[in-house]
Parts: C-alpha cells; sequence; structure tokens
C-alpha cells in the first residue's frame, strides 16, 4: 500500500520532495520532544506543579516585545474572530508541534513499490 501523497508526486523530483518532508516531520518530533521535556523538568522544580508552555510563551522567551507587538496588531488589524483564532492558536501547548509532525510522517511515509 502506497503512502497518501504518492499519487500526488512523480518520479522525477518528487523524491527529493519526500526527503525534505520527511527530514521536516522528524525536525518537528524532535523540537515536540524537546518542548515536552522542557516541560516536565519545569514541573519537577515546581515541585510536581504540571507546567505547560504555550507558543505564546516560548515567544516571548525569546523576544518579549515582539509577542506583544503581534497580539496589538492583530486587535487592531484583523476582525475580532480572526484574532481570537489567533490568539487561541498561539495559547496552545508548544509541544502539540509534534502530532503535525507524526501526521506529515505518515503522509510522506515510506514509498513501497509493487510487486
Amino acid at each position: 500500500m502506497r503512502p497518501l501523497a504518492s499519487a500526488a508526486v512523480g518520479s522525477n523530483g518528487g523524491e527529493a520532495v519526500y526527503a525534505f518532508m520527511r527530514i521536516f516531520s522528524l525536525f518537528l518530533v524532535v523540537l515536540a520532544l524537546m518542548m515536552l521535556g522542557a516541560d516536565a523538568v519545569t514541573s519537577l522544580e515546581h515541585q510536581g506543579q504540571i507546567s505547560v508552555r504555550s507558543f505564546e510563551a516560548i515567544w516571548r522567551l525569546f523576544d518579549a516585545g515582539g509577542a506583544q507587538a503581534f497580539k496589538a496588531w492583530t486587535d487592531h488589524a484583523l476582525p475580532g474572530f480572526l484574532a481570537g483564532i489567533i490568539d487561541s492558536a498561539l495559547a496552545i501547548p508548544a509541544w502539540s508541534i509534534g502530532v503535525i509532525g507524526v501526521i506529515l510522517a505518515f503522509v510522506f511515509g515510506r514509498k513501497h513499490e509493487a510487486a
């Protein structure tokens, strides 16, 4: 049985796309495991109190002003429901990016030649 994406990619240049997407999905899964490990260590440091970092919290670790400016821009430049969707997406736990990585790994899985 061939993966879902194999029907859309031809034999000319398709191998490069497959290789890139498989490496990218591996990167996302490794990044998610790092975020999950960081949350586990932080929870242990706080005597077992569960600590989960969101995408916004990770962004604020690198640039607090950028995250605040982006939220202010979305509040003023976008309709209310779109700003709410973006705020909700930024509140998702950072380790959840691994779900996208796993889905990409299944879609761009190994090609099996028909015998």
